[in-house]
């Protein structure tokens, strides 16, 4: 129930799996409406009911997730997945070694082989991407035939078309379109740039980058503690044969 712009309630957190209780002590829920148990937000909730719905043997699979957190679906994949690797960007480490069990890995520049990972996640990573065609054509070319990108990212222009933000020049220099903004990081200095305000056009993006269709899930389950603004979870899925724009 609300009350005076916070919500609580009882219901089954998907990635407890046991009954809790979901509270909010402030109004935006998509950061502040906690899973009372594993401390899950709401985003983070319907990324793995996406993942058990859409890939229900990822507990067998190869799972690549970019720069993972320290609770919720990160916590449950690592703890349940055989194959679970995580990754984050290490300026000072080459490309493919490990960190204190961290894979050093850039989106843009994937050291995998090709056709070796059944499921890349990111939650809220693809709006901090300098290049997004070379990343999502990375993660594509990484994918086995059938894998998935499962991933949510605020699509904060909705039907409007995405907005570029920031763009790195030639000289390694970074150029702002629009007036820097900045979401948390775990590592660094805790800050982390937008690069582009996405819009639902971002499955077109992702199209002309990789050849791959994506479908935009959106749920809205009051019972599993999902709702939110911007709650949407992404699905970019390869098939067997790469599709061009000269196919359709």
């Amino acid at each position: 129930m609300f009350f005076k712009n916070k919500l609580k309630n009882k219901g089954v957190c998907p990635i407890c799996e046991i009954e809790v209780n979901f509270i909010a002590k402030q109004s935006w829920l998509r950061d502040f409406y906690i899973c009372t148990n594993c401390g899950s937000i709401p985003r983070e909730r319907a990324l793995m009911e996406t993942i058990k719905t859409n890939y229900p043997n990822w507990k067998q699979a190869v799972i690549h997730e970019t720069s993972p957190g320290n609770r919720g679906t990160s916590v449950r994949l690592q703890n349940e997945c055989k194959e679970y690797i995580p990754s984050q960007y290490f300026k000072d480490r080459p490309l493919g070694t490990v960190k204190k069990g961290i894979r050093c890995e850039n989106l843009e520049s994937l050291t995998f082989e090709d056709n070796s990972i059944d499921l890349h996640i990111s939650q809220d990573v693809m709006e901090h991407v300098f290049d997004p065609a070379k990343a999502f054509s990375e993660i594509a070319r990484t994918l086995k035939p059938g894998g998935m990108h499962i991933f949510t990212v605020p699509l904060v222009n909705k039907a409007n078309p995405s907005v570029r933000r920031a763009k790195i020049d030639n000289e390694n220099n970074i150029v702002h379109f629009e007036k820097p903004s900045y979401h948390g990081s775990p590592i660094g200095d805790g800050k982390s740039l937008v690069t582009i305000d996405w819009g639902y056009d971002i499955c077109d993006h992702i199209f002309q980058s990789s050849g791959l269709f994506t479908r935009i899930i959106y749920i809205d389950n009051i019972e599993k503690g999902i709702r939110a603004e911007y709650i949407e979870v992404l699905i970019t899925q390869k098939n067997q044969k790469k599709i061009s724009v000269s196919d359709l």
